[in-house]
């Protein structure tokens, strides 16, 4: 049988460069060589409560040097890691524990208030990891250090889940997305050599949460399998973030646009400047209003992509070999194909020519396996060996992406198409403007209204009128948001994604 593992991302930066820094966390440094003996000694704990090759270890982890640590340790031994959102409830960390067929649940002291609760549910043992928290379980991390390392990673075919990551659940119950090892080792292959110039010699800031495959892949393995130094941040906030990539010397940042923004708005309280070499942004469209700014006032090109958690995460980006188009989530990565299909034939994929509107699909080795116990989810989104991602794009005549929005955000007002992110473009230029969510509200007359819901600009009186007044300026009379809602923050996701649902959910009904 073929060997192919995901755990050798990090075995061999720790053969390779023993001493480079691998973890920086709150004042603490971990080097590569101590890491990867931290990730053997857990492995054989964990061996020793009966995981093996093919089990599930859920993981209850925030940005703590605990992930990577039981992560890769699940990598050794062949076992699948399962990643848990940080923020679920005792129910929700129920489904996704029964769901996966967890063997065990590794749990942050500070989250086993839920955990704990979720395990007891689902009649799994919990094994704890850091200081605090009330429940009395055994401590993972404690144990280890009395332990021996594991000598021997298992061997695994490169076509075996590695991870099976839970989507969002907006339209039902989450999903587990399972990834193969060859899915995540090529991504990060095709990351590095294509698309991040990324080296050694980098200090990488993690302030995505690393449950999440934007951090996994793009931050956590990507700095790994060069050498990289990760700077772990437990919390995300503009102005700690700033002051974070200057203390730590950060050469690179990885984030999404709402951290763009939060960073950018930091800026204008603090005069001074990271030193940085790159800066890479995913999980939503980043508007070109803050692409532009964000260059100027950091003095760094940002390159986009894109990907979704079934696609490891990524699938296009604009890349250091190819022209950058800004605006633009770049071309298909080596090895994938990206194109766009007509969103409304079910059953089967027809590509359609450049410059038209339609649904971006994705074909090659970075799709998912499929969804955990759902074959039917899985056929309705694998079609003609094309993964359906439910988004909307054009693709220019040299391969290029640009994405118009999701499927089931578009507003439909008066028989007319309103695609949200074209508004929250404009809007995003006018003055007083911090952030915008558009959304599609229910309409007597029109089916449905186009919804602006904004965050001023600190300090700026910005009203309801003059938005309406310049959206009417700059958009088409069926376009522009005639219903202005303020308020003080956007509801945000762990990744930093504006949650829309919460949005209409809230507004939807008045």
């Amino acid at each position: 049988m073929a060997t192919l593992s995901l755990v050798s991302v990090l075995s061999e930066s720790a053969l390779r460069r023993p001493d480079n820094v691998a973890i920086r966390f709150m004042g603490t440094s971990t080097t590569y060589a101590e890491l990867w003996e931290q990730v053997r000694r857990t492995a054989t704990v964990l061996a020793e409560r009966g995981v093996g090759a093919g089990d599930r270890v859920a993981m209850l982890l925030p940005n703590v040097p605990a992930f990577p640590v039981t992560y890769y340790a699940a990598q050794f031994l062949g076992a699948v890691a399962v990643p848990v959102h940080a923020l679920l409830k005792a129910e929700e960390i129920e489904y996704v524990l029964r769901d996966s067929g967890a063997k065990v649940l590794v749990c942050a002291a500070v989250l086993l208030g839920e955990g704990a609760k979720g395990a007891e549910l689902a009649g799994v043992p919990v094994l704890g990891v850091m200081d605090g928290g009330d429940a009395e379980v055994d401590r993972l991390d404690l144990l280890a250090a009395a332990a021996e390392p594991a000598s021997l990673p298992a061997q695994r075919d490169p076509m075996d889940a590695a991870v099976i990551l839970y989507t969002s659940g907006t339209t039902g119950k989450p999903k587990g997305a399972m990834l193969a090892h060859i899915s995540l080792i090529m991504n990060v292959e095709t990351a590095i050599t294509e698309s991040f110039d990324i080296t050694e010699d980098d200090v990488t800031i993690a302030c995505l949460p690393l449950f999440h495959t934007f951090g996994q892949t793009v931050v956590m393995n990507c700095a790994f399998r060069v050498g990289a130094t990760m700077v772990i941040m437990p919390r995300f906030d503009g102005a700690s973030a700033l002051d974070l990539l200057i203390q730590e010397n950060v050469t690179q940042f990885v984030g999404v646009p709402t951290m763009y923004i939060a960073l950018l708005e930091a800026a204008k309280k603090d005069e001074r400047r990271p030193n940085l070499r790159s800066a890479l942004s995913g999980g939503s469209a980043m508007p070109l209003a803050v692409l532009e700014k964000f260059e100027e006032v950091f003095q760094v090109r940002v390159l986009e992509g894109y990907g979704l958690t079934e696609t490891s995460p990524v699938a296009t980006f604009n890349q250091k070999n190819w022209p950058t188009k800004p605006g633009t989530i770049g071309r298909p990565i080596w090895g994938v194909d990206a194109d766009i299909a007509a969103a409304e034939v079910e059953g089967r994929i027809e590509l359609l020519p450049p410059g038209q509107l339609g649904e971006i699909v994705v074909r090659g080795h970075c799709v998912m396996l499929g969804y955990l116990n759902r074959p039917e989810d899985t056929a309705a989104v694998m079609v003609d060996g094309w993964f359906r991602t439910g988004d909307l794009g054009t693709r220019d005549e040299d391969g290029y992406l640009t994405i118009v929005d999701r499927k089931k955000d578009m507003v439909l007002r008066g028989g007319y198409n309103v695609y949200p992110r074209e508004v929250e473009e404009v809007l995003l230029r006018c003055p007083g403007i911090a952030q915008v969510a558009v959304i599609g509200v229910p309409h007597e007359t029109h089916g449905e209204e186009v919804a602006a819901i904004v965050v001023r600009e600190e300090g700026h009186g910005v009203t309801a009128d003059d938005i309406r007044a310049y959206g009417k300026a700059h958009l088409a009379a069926y376009k522009y948001a005639r219903r202005i809602e303020f308020v003080d923050a956007l509801p945000l996701g762990p990744s930093g994604k504006v949650l829309k649902r919460e949005l209409v959910a809230q507004y939807g009904k008045a």
